[in-house]
């Protein structure tokens, strides 16, 4: 039957109360939901799904054979048995506090947009794993509003019949925006447990106090725990000039758990205030006691149980036959964990995700299902350091670490399970440099390529950083500063090609591209010590590269429980970073004619802005822009040892042509649809325009 629910929250849990659609029902200020169906649970783990809003997309505006679409917000819940086999590597599960006859609930906020006519859908559903709780594929991929309200961009996606489905993960996900996780906490026999949680952050201005959390672009990614025991002696705060730098303990009379309000120091679980005031360009890291864990590895099983409501549940909100998964950077991380902590076997043992796109995920997983677990940390030049993020293995096959002896493979759980779902492991050039990508292709000694799964397709995207960086080319801002100017070169057109060959891969058994991306055997992969970036007047060039260490969080962090903090820190896995030609630009992977025919060198790095500290460091997420000189005598007079745009092109009309043929080779390699060749060309010509003004 259906049902009327109504939510009111009292604190942080909502208390629901529901009343049958015919008796008459009251209506406080609280937030109403629509109860729509009770599903059998045997299909999906999927108990019910309430909904907030829906509407029709631009005023029910037809998107080609799909018609119209509409956008629907709202929460939905899943109920766990702690007994089923696919659920027993959820850390915590059987401690979970709203534990009830063998089951656990959890709930995720979602939005879908998908076609009114479910008949009209291509039969594909894109489940995107939301960055920091903030769904933005529909925007990147079309180019319209985030939630559609005014602009849907070109619609590529709605065009194509396409559903779109963003679903919360992130139990600690900030924001008024976000798309949260909302799982039990942890008990022992009923008792509170409690632990060491650790966070490290590097200023870009001197600052008296910063927030707990996980500072990333200038916001907070993860609000994580608040201080549970403020005078307890195992609190630390220490300081260091880099990552590898040995720190310095800060005495415990200079700080404190506290904030300035309104001119005064205040108690607060969640600000340190240091007495002398935090600098910019250095680490500080800060070691406090939690209590009360969150379970956040039940986001796996949302992910998974989402999947397979969608396509065996028969009143399925977003009904389709297959699921494709997307995650950029922190998502394609915890898609890479979701497959190696075998969570592609739902409860029943069918496959879950048809298809996974993980983007700018480089060698990373990371600390997703751990007690206390912190979603947001990644791992950055000069932030969230030693977190478990690069963490052995690292190949999708299994291999075999020389110096511990461990064996294993990405896929191992999901071979054995029989659901390995076809898969793309994309990366820019940032990612060599930033997030040991080398590792996912090379064996763990570095010294040889490994075989790719037939399953698996690895991409390097020449010259792009870890995010499109804006047209005309700028710097970043505030701790994103870099020296030089941001690369611009667009990630969207091969997003919509990889969505495209996705969709034909799995619907059709139609290969996709075969993998492109720098080897050993082909010397377009090299030795940190081996890079040979030229001499350019006035850039300054890296003397390092992020590594991934051989970490010890203790004896029973393999098994999900981290005691050690900071962790012991071993011998690092080999740094390896793609080749360069004589301009600096990088001579392998899938590349655009801003490579093949160039106006500028787009590295693989882009060090610190002297005014935010720390400028022999790299910027997070960021490659550098360095336009060629325009004539030889430009050229003559910096010292630039690159040959100059006039000495390459014979005038606007010859750039063009060779434009023009290289984005003609990238369609009929199927790098890029036919209908984005267009708007590229058009690219090529603002580029040569800004370039030679």
């Amino acid at each position: 039957m259906h049902a009327i629910c109504l939510h009111l929250w009292e604190g942080q849990r909502p208390t629901r109360q529901c009343y049958p659609s015919r008796m008459p029902h009251p209506r406080p200020a609280a937030i109403l939901f629509f109860f729509i169906a009770m599903l059998p649970g045997a299909q999906a783990r999927v108990t019910h799904v309430d909904i907030e809003s829906r509407k029709d997309v631009l005023n029910g505006q037809s998107f080609g054979d799909a018609g119209s679409y509409e956008r629907i917000t709202g929460r939905i819940y899943f109920s766990l048995p702690v007994a089923n086999p696919h659920n027993q590597s959820i850390v915590d599960l059987s401690n979970a506090a709203n534990l009830k006859d063998g089951e656990v609930e959890f709930s995720s906020d979602f939005v879908a947009t998908r076609p009114k006519d479910a008949q009209k859908s291509n039969g594909s559903l894109l489940l995107e794993v939301p960055n920091r709780g903030h769904a933005r594929i529909l925007s990147l991929v079309d180019g319209g509003d985030i939630d559609l309200s005014a602009d849907a961009g070109d619609a590529w996606l709605l065009r194509n019949g396409f559903t779109i489905v963003s679903l919360g993960w992130q139990w600690d996900a900030n924001g008024a925006d976000a798309l949260h996780f909302y799982a039990p906490i942890a008990k022992i026999n009923g008792k509170t447990i409690t632990g060491l949680l650790r966070g490290d952050i590097t200023p870009s201005k001197a600052l008296e106090e910063i927030p707990l959390g996980h500072h990333i672009g200038g916001t907070i990614g993860g609000t994580e725990y608040p201080v549970a025991a403020p005078d307890d002696p195992r609190n630390v705060l220490t300081v260091r000039d880099f990552r590898s730098a040995p720190r310095t303990v800060i005495p415990r009379a200079d700080w404190q758990f506290a904030q300035l309000v309104d001119g005064k120091l205040v108690a607060s679980d969640r600000h340190i205030y240091l007495k002398s005031g935090f600098q910019p360009g250095k680490i500080y890291e800060y070691v406090y006691v939690v209590e009360n864990p969150v379970i956040a590895g039940g986001s796996f099983a949302a992910i998974r149980d989402f999947a397979s409501y969608a396509k065996h549940a028969p009143d399925a909100i977003t009904p389709a036959k297959r699921v494709y998964s997307e995650g950029i950077s922190q998502n394609g991380r915890f898609l890479r964990d979701f497959l190696y902590q075998g969570f592609n076997a739902d409860e029943e043992g069918r496959i879950s995700l048809d298809g996974v796109l993980a983007h700018v995920a480089g060698a990373g997983r990371g600390s997703f299902n751990y007690r206390f677990a912190q979603p947001s940390r990644d791992a950055q030049p000069t932030s969230s350091i030693f977190f478990p993020t690069d963490v052995f293995p690292f190949t999708d096959e299994p291999e075999k670490d020389p110096v511990t002896g461990d064996h294993g493979g990405l896929l191992d759980r999901a071979m054995a399970d029989h659901v390995v779902p076809k898969i793309f492991f994309s990366n820019t050039s940032y990612e060599y440099w930033g997030r040991a990508c080398a590792l996912i292709h090379v064996t763990a000694d570095g010294k040889h390529d490994v075989h790719i799964s037939d399953n698996v397709r690895v991409y390097h995207f020449t010259g792009l950083q870890h995010f499109s960086g804006p047209f005309p080319p700028a710097k970043g801002k505030a701790e994103m500063l870099g020296q030089e100017p941001q690369s611009p070169l667009p990630i969207k057109y091969f997003w919509r090609a990889m969505i495209a060959n996705m969709d034909a891969w799995v619907r059709n058994n139609t290969p996709p591209p075969a993998s492109s991306y720098p080897k050993l055997a082909e010397r377009t992969l090299v030795p940190l010590a081996s890079y040979s970036f030229p001499n350019l007047p006035g850039v300054n060039k890296p003397h390092e590269a992020s590594e991934a260490f051989r970490l010890d969080f203790g004896p029973a962090w393999r098994k999900g429980i981290l005691t050690i903090q900071p962790p012991r820190v071993a011998a690092a896995f080999p740094v390896l970073v793609p080749a360069v030609d004589e301009d600096g630009n990088e001579r392998d992977g899938v590349r655009l004619p801003e490579i093949t025919v160039p106006l500028a060198t787009y590295t693989g790095w882009n060090l610190r802005d002297p005014s935010i500290g720390a400028p022999d460091q790299r910027v997070p997420f960021e490659v550098s822009d360095i336009a060629f000189p325009r004539t030889a005598a430009d050229r003559t007079a910096s010292g630039d040892p690159r040959k100059s745009i006039a000495e390459r092109y014979k005038d606007r009309k010859d750039y063009l042509s060779r434009y023009k043929a290289a984005v003609d080779d990238l369609v009929i390699r199927h790098w890029i649809l036919p209908e984005d060749s267009a708007p590229l060309i058009k690219r090529g010509e603002l580029e040569w325009e800004q370039a030679t003004k």
